[in-house]
């Protein structure tokens, strides 16, 4: 080969699909776990601040449940604006997300 050969191109590194199901209970149980929390404290705690964080918690729940969906139809993994792969490491620290950095910065 060459210098001036192209390189052929090696696929985007992809999480393992019982890696991203993993990931995605885990983060299924914590959303219900705040939600119990949260409806438990009912009495006690603010009404407006309880409110937005049960919003936030059921967002956040929502984005999880459609990740399962992405996992089951064979789309999870691809950005859902530009259709490229999300990088690995952002799938480890977000594994709910639908948008690679820059597309997730062009919809902010």
């Amino acid at each position: 080969m060459s210098l001036d050969t192209p390189r052929p191109e090696t696929p985007p590194e992809r999480l393992p699909t019982h890696e991203a199901l993993q990931r995605l209970e885990h983060e299924r149980n914590s959303r219900l776990t705040q939600l119990r929390a949260l409806d438990e404290a009912g009495a006690e705690a603010e009404v407006q601040v309880m409110s937005a964080q049960k919003d936030t918690v059921r967002r956040v729940l929502a984005e999880v449940e459609a990740a399962f969906a992405r996992v089951r139809d064979g789309s999870y993994g691809s950005c859902l604006d530009c259709a490229k792969p999300i990088p690995v490491e952002r799938l480890e620290i977000l594994p709910y997300t639908r948008f690679c950095v820059p597309c997730r910065r062009d919809t902010t």
